[in-house]
Parts: structure tokens; sequence; C-alpha cells
């Protein structure tokens, strides 16, 4: 899933922030200076004025636009900008006195010492931090981007595209559609597919977004486009030929120099992320106290049916093909990943995308007996109570996974997927999700599990996850199969 930046004031909400930061910590310096302590919030009209000096500064950016092209502004332009924004909000304040009638018992030198040290707080605050961003620039954003063009379009657009990057990309590299360059450079970013191969790179690779620029002479490739939005990754058509994708979401927006047509299964906004990442903090720290209560009693058990370490680490594929470790209680006896092969032929789901057995005889404490009835112990308990899912919560803390979402797969899994199957991969992988709570285990084809992952994912919104978390709860109490 996509995010969409903004493309209005919220653009630049960490310069603003540390603007008014700037602004209250002249404030009190100022007020200090003067001999009258630190804790100038408790005069009322100390404190009032420190609350209409933010309104203020939010103010004089929104009308006097002091922080557009901000990233693009060089040192000169900048201190000009910050000398504007601190004189009007100088001036403002002083108006703000005259209104009230308390300007007998404002400090005069206080408010003009705040207006001085906060030219000079906010004009270093700003220099540092855009020196910061152009620095991550340079070693590239934390989105893979994969460009498509053409090979006489290619060395412009992979330029035009590292001069206006501003740390949102590091490239995956460059697809030309028109010549085989695979194996060549332009401009340090190697061509990693022809148009034929395009497709598979994506399926296989951490791709995030896909930015096509095509010349006018040449038709877009529509079969490509289709397969490439078929995976699930967020694909910018530059405007100057437009196709119209009927069931995905489409918006216009800016990626570097170019105005693009963006496609993507679905989008959000930076405040809908905001709450979802912040749900999972919340979610993930109670999660991690009770992962440290239940290793006390789980642990011991564990390390005594099978000696050996009681966490369980995993390569899987994250959001777009991102690959994380992923951690568990160890429900399975250490030599479980090289049997694996030879129980393939008893996976309930066959074509090895997904790996599924009724009665596992890797999990801990599981034996068949003489009279051919099951065993089972320690490993099949916290899995049909999905105590072993808890160490994930440290995954969900770390930004790899989030509460909710689809579960992550397998390397080995990933390998065998056909483009129309990550999409699935589409948005970060989750602990529970909606394919887990709509039968679970009984669920054995895979393309119903793709089906109902792609489901999630075009209808997100936090009052689904919030739905799909109770109908965990409840599936877990009943002891339904594993989540």
């Amino acid at each position: 899933m996509y995010r969409k930046d903004s493309d209005g004031w919220l653009k630049h909400a960490d310069f603003m922030l540390l603007d008014m930061i700037c602004l209250q910590l002249s404030f009190i310096l100022a007020y200090a200076l003067r001999g009258m302590g630190i804790d100038l919030y408790s005069d009322v009209l100390y404190r009032n004025m420190a609350v209409f000096l933010c309104l203020a500064d939010l103010v004089v950016i929104f009308t006097a636009g002091t922080m557009k092209s901000v990233l693009k502004r060089g040192h000169y332009k900048e201190f000009v900008a910050t000398l504007k924004q601190s004189v009007i909000v100088g001036v403002l304040a002083i108006i703000y006195l005259f209104v009230i009638q308390e300007g007998q018992s404002f400090s005069r030198l206080i408010l003009f010492t705040t207006v001085i040290i906060y030219l000079f707080f906010s004009y270093m605050g700003r220099e540092i931090w855009k020196n910061s961003l152009h620095r991550k620039m340079k070693n590239g954003g934390d989105k893979k981007l994969l460009i498509v063009t053409s090979k006489a379009e290619a060395e412009k657009v992979v330029i035009d595209m590292q001069e206006n990057n501003y740390a949102r990309y590091s490239f995956a590299g460059v697809v030309v559609i028109d010549e085989d360059c695979t194996g060549q450079e332009i401009c340090g970013v190697p061509v990693v597919a022809a148009k034929s191969s395009a497709s598979m790179y994506v399926c296989q690779e951490w791709i995030d977004e896909v930015l096509m620029v095509i010349p006018e002479h040449l038709p877009y490739p529509e079969d490509l486009i289709e397969q490439l939005t078929e995976t699930g990754v967020t694909v910018h058509l530059n405007l100057s030929k437009i196709t119209n994708k009927t069931g995905k979401r489409q918006f216009v927006e800016k990626v570097g120099n170019y105005t693009v047509l963006t496609t993507s299964l679905n989008y959000a906004s930076f405040g809908q992320l905001f709450l979802k990442r912040l749900m999972d903090i919340c979610g993930g720290l109670v999660g991690c106290i009770f992962t440290g209560i239940i290793t006390l009693f789980v642990g011991p058990a564990i390390y005594i049916a099978s000696p050996g370490p009681i966490f369980f680490s995993q390569e899987r594929v994250g959001k777009n093909g991102k690959k994380f470790k992923m951690y568990k209680f160890r429900s399975m006896y250490m030599d479980a990943e090289e049997r694996k092969a030879e129980l393939m032929k008893e996976n309930k789901l066959g074509d090895g995308k997904m790996f599924k057995m009724d009665f596992d005889p890797r999990v801990i404490g599981n034996k068949v007996l003489p009279d051919g009835t099951h065993k089972t112990g320690v490993g099949d308990f916290i899995r049909r109570t999905s105590l072993d899912e808890f160490p994930q919560f440290f995954n969900v803390l770390k930004g790899d996974m989030s509460i909710v979402g689809t579960r992550p797969p397998l390397i080995s899994e990933t390998n065998l997927y056909e483009p129309r199957h990550k999409a699935r991969l589409a948005i970060k992988p989750g602990i529970t999700g909606m394919w887990q709570v709509s039968g679970r285990s009984d669920i054995t084809d895979f393309e119903e599990v793709v089906r109902l992952d792609k489901e999630y994912i075009e209808n997100w919104d936090i009052g689904l996850d919030i739905k799909i978390l109770l109908k965990t709860v409840m599936v877990v109490a009943k002891k339904d199969g594993s989540v």
C-alpha cells in the first residue's frame, strides 16, 4: 500500500516543529537572561505569550510561505526567509500585547531578545536539519524505486531523479524497454532487467515503487503495466501518456521533476499511517511485556523438551519484498528446516508457495505412537494457543511488522510466486490478518489466501484493523487453529 505524501503544509512538518521548538527555547533563554529564572510558564502573562508565539509562528508559515522550497534554498536565501519569519512573529507579538493592553507589564527587552535569539536558533536549526536531509538524499531513502524507461531517456531520467530525490528513494535499478542493456550501468545505477523480465524481477526483489517515463514516440507497454500493477507495487506513470486502470486507486502527484499518474492497490495519508504506527507501538510495548512474562514459563518447557535456543529467528519477506528476521518461540526441533524437504509431499497446499500439515512431526513433542495415534507436547500447545507468536511484538516495535497485516512468507515460497501473488506483499506484514480470522488453519487454497490479503489491502483503514483484532481475540479464545 502506498503512503501518499502531503503536497501541502504537512510536507514540511519537521521544519515547522523544529521552528516552534527553537522559538520556545529562545523565549525561555531570553526570560532567563533577564534574571527572572527559567520557569516562565508559572507567570500567566508570559505563559499566554508562549502559546501565542507558537500560533503566530504557524500563521506566518501558512500565510507568508516561509517554508516554501526550504530544501532548495541556499544559505543566504535561508537567512532572509528566517529573518522575515522572526520579524513578522515579533511584530505580531507586539500587536498582541497592544490588543490585550498588557504592554506595560511585559518586558520589551525579553521580547526583543527572544526575536534575536530565535533568528539565530531557527537559522542554525534549519541549516543543520537540511544538511542532515541532504546527506540522507545522497545515501538514498528507505523506499526502493525501479525506473522503467527507454534507452534514449534513461540517463536523463536517472539524473533528474538523483537531483530531485529529497531522501525519498534509493534506486533499485533501471529497466530499459526498447533494448536489452541488462548488466550495464547508467550514471551509477544498474540496468537490472529488460521489458520481458521486468515483472519477474519485481516479483523476486524488494521494490516499493516503479517510475515509468516513456518518450512520446514509443507506445506505453500496456502488458508490462498490467503485470507490474498486478504485483501490488505502486506504479507512477508519466502524465504525457495516461491510461486509466479500473479497480485501482489513481491520483496525480510529483515524483522528482515528473508529474505522474500514480496507480496503487490502495493508499493512505500520513495521518492514517501515523495512527496505525502509534497503535503498533502501544500494542508492541504491551506485547513485549507479556512476552517477557510468558518466557519465564514457556522457556524452560521448550528447553527441557528440546535442548537449544528458546527463541527462533527466520528470514522472512516483508513489505514489497524487503527481507527481515522474524522472531518466534521455538516450537520445532532443531533439525526442522532440514526435514522440511522430505515432508513437502504431505503439504496441504501442495505447490510450495505455503506449507501446512495436519500433524507436523517436526513440532516439539509430536509423535506417532505404534497404534497410530498422535501424541503432542509443548510445541503443539504453544502453537495452538498462539503463544509462539508473541516474540513478533519485537518485530512490531522495530517496524518490520505491524500487529495487523498479511503473514510474511519465506524466501523459498516467494521464489515460486507469480506476479499476481506478490500483491499480498504490498503492505507491512502482520501478526494477524484477514485470512487468519476468516478460517485460519482451515484454508488450504493459496489463491484464496491471496484473495483475502488483497481484499484487506484494497479496503484497509484503521477501523478494519480494529475489527480484525477483535476477531483474532475471539478466534484464539476458541482455540480455532493457530494464527
